[in-house]
């Protein structure tokens, strides 16, 4: 995207990508079909970054959602909204729209250089790039460093750019919208692991999200468990531990199912109850369980089914985390998103320090900053 806009100011651009071919993320990004932006207002939107809302605005309202969608259609690529919201191509893949951006860009004079690793700077402030046929110098007019986080490495977007830029603050990478660790019992783990938790609400320090969630061997994931990641992994980092509350029926009352669950036949096992009068799935019966073999009080059946605790001890690894927090610190980069201890070098995207849920928050902050930053570098080239 900083490419395209920065060509489209008459700049003369290339691409160096140290990987075999481009866009191996957004590639990745559409096997769940490419959520590109969402459809709630401006204001809500920008409430997803958090306290990066004041340094990424002005990049999202310059390119606004309605503006991704016009370039994606532009490209070939209908869309549509669903019923969540989010705004997906009708193709729900990445590769068509990819196909059609790379021949625009071919078009428009854009070079691409594949297998090319940024190394940094040489003493004159070249660019260092390893290249199969050795190291090789660039002396660009301007710059932009797109170089993302560190979730799914294998793709390319490694965090190796950090010791790269020793003289800037960086805030640690840190995994962002992933699953957590939970010590399930042998018996859940071989008999659920892989079972998805529907129609659930999780709640954790006063938020509460609807949604579903996957049990793993490992722990808990899934998109109402990424909603609350970040609190969770703050939490977790600060105590050492964080309780997820999961309602198991978030549509029935708590006086409804206290009624509906009291005076459980002798004869009838709690599992069986559960499911007759509780209307559970059995992996929601089993965490159930699994709650009142640790300890959990059992006489408010009803409380439990509604806020089953779940202890989450770790996040998952940054490298299965959908993306990344953390990175280059806002202080180090201008309101066009130079690099102040570096003029006429740009930063955008994940590589700078904001995270967002998933719900197409974060393509759309990518996309809008590196239109801004490749616009910004075409007019300091210029």
């Amino acid at each position: 995207m900083a490419a395209e806009a920065a060509a489209e100011a008459g700049a003369s651009v290339t691409v160096f990508d140290h990987m075999p071919s481009p866009a191996r993320k957004l590639l990745i990004a559409g096997r769940g079909g490419l959520n590109l932006t969402h459809s709630e207002p401006l204001e809500r939107f920008l409430d997803r970054y958090g306290t990066a809302r004041g340094r990424l605005a002005a990049a999202i309202r310059a390119f606004p959602p309605e503006a991704l969608v016009a370039w994606c259609e532009g490209l070939g690529q209908p869309t549509f909204t669903g019923s969540s919201g989010r705004v997906f191509p009708k193709a729900m893949k990445s590769s068509p729209l990819l196909r059609a951006w790379l021949a625009r860009l071919a078009g428009r004079g854009v070079t691409l250089r594949t297998r090319h690793r940024w190394l940094g700077f040489a003493a004159d402030g070249a660019l260092r790039f390893a290249t199969p046929e050795g190291e090789h110098l660039e002396r660009p007019r301007a710059t932009v460093l797109a170089l993302g986080g560190a979730s799914w490495p294998r793709l390319g977007s490694d965090g190796g750019w950090v010791s790269l830029l020793a003289d800037c603050a960086i805030a640690p990478l840190r995994p962002s919208n992933m699953g957590f660790a939970v010590a399930w019992s042998g018996a859940l783990r071989a008999r659920f692991a892989g079972t998805p938790l529907k129609r659930i609400a999780l709640s954790f320090d006063g938020t509460t999200v609807r949604g579903e969630a996957v049990v793993t061997e490992r722990g808990i994931e899934g998109g109402a468990v990424y909603a609350l990641s970040a609190a969770l992994r703050d939490a977790i980092a600060a105590m050492g531990e964080a309780t997820l509350l999961v309602d198991l029926r978030p549509d029935v009352a708590r006086e409804e199912l206290a009624r509906r669950l009291g005076g459980r036949p002798g004869a009838v096992t709690l599992s069986n109850h559960l499911r007759r009068a509780g209307g559970l799935a059995p992996v929601a019966i089993a965490l159930v369980q699994e709650a009142l073999h640790a300890g959990a009080a059992r006489d408010d059946l009803a409380a439990l089914v509604k806020a089953v605790p779940v202890r989450l001890t770790a996040p998952f690894a940054i490298e299965r985390a959908i993306s990344s927090a953390g990175g280059l610190a806002w202080s180090e980069v201008d309101e066009s998103f130079m690099l102040t201890r570096h003029p006429g070098v740009f930063a955008c995207g994940e590589m700078l320090d904001w995270e967002a849920p998933t719900g197409g928050y974060l393509l759309q902050a990518c996309f809008a900053t590196g239109r801004a930053a490749g616009r910004a570098a075409a007019a300091f080239a210029r």
